[in-house]
């Protein structure tokens, strides 16, 4: 099985030069209703990551990680491993596979090595 990472982009950063006020020629600022000229979007692009396990055998569920969360190895092993991963990978695979990650901090840390050993 090999764990791969995307992080998807769902919404593009905001551009002001794209927003126009159309009005007749001098019309005044103060005489405009203050939700015409008052946009507020985000200036960052909002993006959502996702994971997956896939191999000849099958792919697992994607799993959808908050965009909130801060990814770090305990994240890693609790909740992606854990409770969805490893699950994941013994539906599509039983219990005969190879576990293959990059070398990310979170999927070589020690803490995760003993995890995968122990239940995987």
């Amino acid at each position: 099985m090999v764990h791969r990472r995307k992080v998807f982009t769902v919404e593009p950063p905001f551009t002001s030069q794209n927003d126009w006020v159309y009005v007749p020629v001098g019309t005044k600022k103060r005489f405009l209703q203050p939700s015409h000229l008052l946009c507020t979007r985000s200036t960052f692009n909002k993006s959502v990551m996702v994971s997956v396990a896939r191999s000849k055998m099958g792919v697992t569920e994607l799993m959808f990680v908050d965009p909130e969360g801060k990814i770090n190895g305990q994240f890693y092993r609790n909740v992606l491993l854990s409770q969805q991963m490893i699950r994941g990978i013994k539906q599509a695979a039983g219990d005969t596979f190879v576990f293959q990650q990059d070398s990310a901090p979170a999927h070589r840390a020690r803490d995760t090595i003993q995890l995968l050993q122990r239940d995987a």
